[in-house]
């Protein structure tokens, strides 16, 4: 699917639990910012300085296998070097949770199959691009900002949509800032 996605919303993230696995740069953005929009989100971390500022910050903190059983849906947002160590400790208990959504900041480790999620979830990429500290920024301005969205599994039927709520959650897409008539200025140029 190659389209440009200006709106979307995150109702099909209600009644969900949403585990934010890793409280660093992208962690802490995605978290809080899902938490604005009041949706249910708790933190999988290891117990370092990053699980004390989430729990200071009012998130209920797990270690990440106890995160990916509370969760329907986690956001891997840990370094792409430790993902392959990191899934392995939680590969079993995902491959029990049929529908279960498996969101990557980065697409790098399930391209060269170094992650092998199972059939039976749906794999998916929401993958801001800028750093933490600006999404927030954009965020309190009420602004969204540039993401990649794409699915490597569609299991469901509803990955897409999974992916566009992720990405409206974050507060990437869905906003009203943006304008159209630049932005159709702007592609066309690309395209020529």
């Amino acid at each position: 699917m190659d389209k440009l996605i200006l709106k979307g919303d995150f109702s099909i993230l209600r009644g969900k639990r949403i585990a934010v696995i890793g409280y660093g740069n992208q962690g802490y953005a995605q978290a809080n910012i899902i938490r604005d929009n009041g949706l249910d989100v708790i933190v999988g971390n290891i117990r370092d300085e990053y699980a004390r500022k989430a729990e200071k910050d009012g998130f209920k903190v797990y270690d990440i296998p106890e995160a990916f059983e509370r969760a329907d849906i986690a956001l891997m947002l840990i370094p792409d070097e430790v993902q392959p160590e990191i899934y392995k400790s939680v590969e079993k208990i995902i491959e029990k949770k049929d529908g279960f959504v498996l969101d990557f900041a980065s697409g790098y480790n399930v391209a060269f199959g170094f992650v092998k999620p199972p059939k039976n979830v749906d794999t998916i990429m929401v993958a801001p691009r800028m750093i933490g500290e600006g999404i927030v920024t954009l965020h309190k301005q009420g602004k969204g900002y540039p993401v990649l969205i794409g699915v490597a599994n569609d299991y469901s039927g509803k990955a897409w949509d999974y992916a566009i709520g992720i990405a409206s959650a974050i507060g990437a897409i869905g906003k009203d800032d943006i304008d159209e008539n630049l932005l159709n200025g702007v592609l066309e140029l690309i395209e020529n």
